[in-house]
């Protein structure tokens, strides 16, 4: 199945819109505490492991509330998380305003530069060393 435009951008605008509502309702409803019963990770919660995005929302919720180094801390993927929740629909729409694509052309690039091994195998092991942390601290 061949990713086209129309249906990445849909995927994007979707994911991130869940996102946002996901971070409004911890921001909003914060948990009482963080523990295998508030944790919506499935692998937390039946092998009481986290996985390496846990601590995402809260560490994305530091880094909005300006605490840049907790969020840090709490994961380093909530960087990550929070680059792209704030660019990519804002590119969704230009694209689509535009009657452009350059969303999916940096997407199948990005796609292709991931895909090398030199890059691949650098990018799991820092994503393993992240998870090694996750559990180290706790989370």
């Amino acid at each position: 199945m061949t990713l086209n435009r129309n249906r990445l951008y849909l995927i994007i605008f979707i994911a991130c819109m869940a996102g946002y509502v996901w971070l409004a309702m911890n921001w909003l409803y914060p948990p009482v505490h963080h523990s295998k019963e508030t944790s919506i990770c499935l692998l937390k919660h039946f092998t009481n492991i986290p996985c390496p995005s846990c601590g995402s929302t809260r560490s994305l919720l530091s880094i909005i509330n300006g605490n840049f180094l907790e969020g840090f801390f709490l994961n380093p993927l909530g960087y990550l998380l929070f680059v792209i929740m704030m660019a990519a629909p804002v590119w969704v729409i230009f694209d689509w305003l535009n009657n452009s694509q350059s969303l999916l052309s940096f997407y199948k690039k990005s796609e292709q530069f991931l895909s090398r091994k030199i890059v691949a195998i650098p990018a799991i092991i820092l994503v393993l060393m992240n998870w090694a942390w996750n559990i180290y601290k706790g989370i």
